[in-house]
Parts: C-alpha cells; sequence; structure tokens
C-alpha cells in the first residue's frame, strides 16, 4: 500500500480526510500561492493545487500526494486569504454584495506511477446582506485569518443564507471526486 500525503497543513482538509478514513501523513509544501485576475479562476486553483502537490511529490516520488487550493470570486475579482483584520473588512463588504463562487481544485500525484490527476469543483456561498455588527462579531473570533475569502463557512452561523453545492469544495477539498479516484485508479477503499 502506498503511503498517502497531504500537502497542506489546512486544519479543514486533515479533518475531511479523516472523516474519509483514510491513514494519511502531512507535509506542507512550500509552494508559492498566488491569484491572476487575468486568467480563469479554476485554471489558478488547479497550478495552485498541482504546484503545491506537486512540491511534496518530488521529495516523496512513492507515494500518492493530495493538493488542493481554494479561491474564492465574486464576479471576476478573486479572492485569497486576508493580509490582515483591515483586508478581512474589506473583502466582508464585497462577499455580502452577491454570491461567492468557491473553486476547489483536487490534485492526486503519484511519481512512482507517473500519475497525474489535476481537476476542481465549485459550489456557490449566498451570504446574507452586510451587517457590520454581526461581522465585526465574527471577525473579532480571528476565524478569518488563513482562509479564502475571510471566511469560515462552518464558522459563521447567521451569516450564512445557503449554499449551492459541496460543502466539501466550500471547505476546501472535493472530497467525492477524491474519493473516486482513489477507488478508480489505485484501488484504495475510503
Amino acid at each position: 500500500m502506498r503511503q498517502i500525503i497531504l500537502a497542506s497543513t489546512s486544519p479543514r482538509r486533515k479533518e475531511l480526510l479523516e472523516e474519509m478514513g483514510l491513514d494519511f501523513t502531512i507535509v506542507p509544501s512550500d509552494f508559492e500561492e498566488y491569484l491572476d485576475a487575468s486568467r480563469p479562476v479554476e485554471d489558478i486553483a488547479m497550478e495552485l493545487g498541482a504546484g503545491k502537490a506537486r512540491a511534496v511529490a518530488e521529495k516523496y516520488p512513492e507515494a500518492i500526494v493530495i493538493g488542493s487550493d481554494t479561491i474564492v470570486t465574486i464576479g471576476e475579482v478573486q479572492l485569497g486569504k486576508a493580509v490582515d483584520l483591515e483586508d478581512a473588512r474589506r473583502m466582508w463588504r464585497l462577499i455580502t454584495t452577491a454570491p461567492n463562487k468557491v473553486t476547489s481544485s483536487l490534485a492526486v500525484i503519484c511519481k512512482a506511477e507517473n500519475y497525474e490527476k489535476v481537476t476542481y469543483d465549485s459550489a456557490w456561498v449566498y451570504l446574507r446582506p452586510y451587517d457590520e455588527v454581526a461581522v465585526e462579531a465574527y471577525l473579532a473570533t480571528g476565524d478569518y485569518t488563513d482562509k479564502a475569502g475571510a471566511y469560515a463557512i462552518q464558522h459563521i452561523g447567521d451569516l450564512l443564507d445557503h449554499i449551492d453545492g459541496s460543502e466539501h469544495t466550500i471547505l476546501g477539498l472535493p472530497t467525492e471526486m477524491l474519493a473516486a479516484i482513489l477507488r478508480k485508479d489505485f484501488d484504495r477503499a475510503s
């Protein structure tokens, strides 16, 4: 059985893999993240997820390496992680104006098998209209840090109206796609 490595320190991705029942190791990737509004968000998310997985797969060629990246978009505006509290406030003023498209990539790489699959899934988050008191209360928790769009869907409570699509995609990892890849291409139950 090949070792499975998650090329991410994201607690959400770790939890999702644990929920799948996978035995895995975490190896952080040193791949540098970026946004590029001149290109489709799906392409950028896949490039970033693949870049993270490739960087780790170089060091662990026998392993099945899983990489992912999540980008929130409002129209054509791509949102990564807030750099500070003021940036998070700016994002919240924007993300409450229209539905948020959340795109999470999935890259599965095994160099020993000469295997590389990179794909993505998107889902929609509909937030309630901007409420400064409620948003400031959420931001005061610090939960917005290290999260695309400055929020964690599982912790925003009444700020959320509804979602359309996979909650796991919004959390940062398209687990249904991952399970299908592991079953089909690696004969691994999850």
